[in-house]
């Protein structure tokens, strides 16, 4: 068997097994948005990601600048979904030789406007040869310690599951590169912008550790699928009632760019918006809204263990893909 007959989330929980415990040096390990372990009476928090070329991004369909900013915009994600604030990154350029000293420059362009808007300080890394181009930034932040952390595993029957955004424009901007369609229109350069600059949400984050919210994760790999991932850490299930569609990926649906079901499996599967889905009693998640108006509720937790219903127009529906998987030949099912 191959990497792809395991999956992403097959070959982790492989490697998990494989690695030696952290026994108690490690307050949240493997398996959540970033590490996290004491440091006196705080966090620190630690996560790593990486932008492949061709994978990540479309080299020459999207600027350079903007692939240095979402290289570490969503490093920050990760931090904002456990309710952190960032402090420090480290670089890692992978280049083939004959990368182009200009776009180096405008990569790092991108990385320097991110870490000034968000205060992040990159403290070093290292550059190395490649056959193709990739980043990897790794990112360290502080959480204070108490209240505790947003993490996976603390969902429970009866908590409301709100998000901090609409969802589906990044998978609207990459549906548009990939087809060529005019970024003249004000809807097409809309998604485009989501998809190659995406605005992590850290104010959201740390808003919600303050309003007693205990469970987060960001949309990266999809609603159902980052979702389902709260589910299984909490041994529990959700009910989807309300999927937001982003407005861009609206007005696309609208103008006939997009049929509708694809808009929906868009918002629902399609990932990379990094939005917050926040976890929590009803009340908690009202105190957020008071500060953050943009959160909306979408669901509620169920106790039927690791199971996400989607409804739409309150009739359950099945999705072509509920989120992204490296590692598979095809998209999870």
């Amino acid at each position: 068997m191959d990497v792809s007959g395991l999956g992403e989330f097959g070959l982790i929980e492989r490697l998990r097994r494989a690695l030696p415990p952290a026994g108690d040096r490690l307050a949240i390990g493997i398996g959540d948005d970033a590490a996290a372990w004491r440091s006196g009476a705080a966090f620190t928090l630690a996560t790593t990601d990486t932008l492949v070329a061709g994978v990540h991004f479309l080299p020459g369909r999207v600027a350079w600048h903007d692939v240095g900013w979402k290289a570490l915009a969503v490093n920050l994600s990760d931090i904002a979904a456990m309710g952190g604030r960032p402090t420090f990154a480290l670089v890692t350029l992978l280049l083939p030789p004959q990368t182009p000293v200009e776009h180096v420059d405008e990569i790092y362009a991108g990385l320097a406007a991110c870490a000034r808007q968000y205060g992040v300080a990159i403290a070093g890394g290292d550059i190395v040869a490649s056959p193709v181009l990739a980043i990897t930034v790794a990112l360290a932040g502080d959480a204070d310690g108490a209240p505790d952390l947003l993490r996976r595993d603390a969902a429970r029957p009866g908590d409301a599951i709100a998000v901090t955004g609409p969802l589906g424009g990044s998978a609207a901007g990459l549906y548009a590169l990939q087809h060529d369609l005019d970024a003249a229109r004000p809807e097409v350069r809309d998604a485009i912008a989501r998809h190659a600059r995406p605005r992590p949400c850290m104010a959201e984050g740390l808003a919600a550790v303050r309003a007693g919210v205990r469970c987060g994760i960001d949309v990266s790999d999809g609603l159902v699928q980052d979702l389902g991932h709260v589910c299984e850490a909490s041994g529990c299930g959700a009910e989807l009632i309300d999927v937001p569609i982003d407005p861009a990926l609206a007005a696309l649906a609208t103008s006939g760019a997009v049929d509708s079901d694809a808009a929906f499996a868009m918002a629902a599967g399609g990932g990379e918006d990094y939005d917050l889905l926040l976890i929590a009693p009803a009340a908690a998640i009202a105190r957020v809204r008071e500060q953050h108006a943009g959160v909306r509720v979408i669901g509620r937790i169920v106790a039927e263990p690791r199971r996400v219903r989607v409804l739409r127009d309150g009739v359950e529906t099945a999705l072509p893909v509920r989120g992204w998987d490296h590692l598979r030949a095809e998209p999870a099912p």
